[in-house]
């Protein structure tokens, strides 16, 4: 097989994040913050607020497989709560809910950190091989959190789903990376944790798979198996030589 490409997922496989959103001071730290926007909410009308929004967007978006955008999620709640409150300026209201936004997923955030030898070896990919990312989550989190484990400059493009208003399998996402490093499905890899997101849909728009079996993504599916499987990062290495070698 003549590899023309590998497209990675992020969390869980690259960067192994912790988050967990049913902490109170997320709620309560946003809580306190609008105060001083004019904006007066107990911590759990923030938090029902901010979930009933979320399931309203992804109700509307009529996919099969929704995504919500938690920026848009942010200036809804901006709005629908200004209507008593003192007006910031027009520059503050542009930037906030992106602001509130990375307050959110900042609180929540257990842990951040690479996976062991991840650097190690995306070092030594990036000369041989154009590497993409396609991932579920938002470009407010996953960006910053690419770039603060130092591995954003590794890809092109990064395809995160919260821009597009649906999650994988969904093969549009898996086909706009593949656009975007020039590269038919099956001259792919694709790297990923999650037996259904991942291994299911990668494979069904026809590229090749290994399952990366960490601590995070469902592990079983039934009828699905990936091509390959690696029990640590540094195996991926293994893995391109068993598909070159086909």
């Amino acid at each position: 097989m003549k590899i023309k490409g590998i497209i990675f997922d992020i969390n869980g496989t690259l960067i192994n994040i912790q988050t967990d959103e049913s902490m109170e001071e997320i709620y309560r730290a946003i809580s306190h913050f609008l105060t001083y926007h004019g904006v007066y909410l107990h911590r759990g009308e923030v938090r029902e607020q901010y979930y009933r929004i979320m399931e309203e967007q992804t109700k509307a978006s009529g996919e099969k497989h929704p995504e919500f955008d938690a920026v848009a999620l942010w200036q809804e709640f901006l709005l629908s709560n200004l209507n008593h409150a003192r007006i910031p300026s027009p520059e503050i209201l542009e930037v906030m809910p992106q602001y509130l936004a990375e307050m959110y997923r900042g609180i929540s955030r257990v842990r951040l950190e690479l996976y062991p030898d991840v650097k190690l070896i995306l070092d030594r990919l990036k000369t041989r091989f154009p590497m993409a990312v396609v991932s579920d989550g938002q470009s407010a989190w996953a960006l910053p959190e690419m770039q603060a484990t130092g591995i954003d400059d590794y890809f092109g493009p990064v395809i995160i789903s919260g821009d597009y208003g649906f999650r994988k399998p969904d093969p549009r996402l898996f086909q706009a990376a593949l656009d975007g490093i020039g590269a038919k499905p099956d001259e792919v890899l694709f790297v990923g944790n999650d037996i259904y997101r991942d291994v299911f849909g990668a494979g069904e728009i026809g590229m090749k798979t290994v399952f990366f079996l960490s601590n995070q993504g469902r592990q079983h599916m039934e009828g699905v198996k990936p091509d390959y499987i690696i029990y640590r990062f540094s195996e991926l290495l293994k893995a391109i030589d068993f598909f070159e070698a086909q």
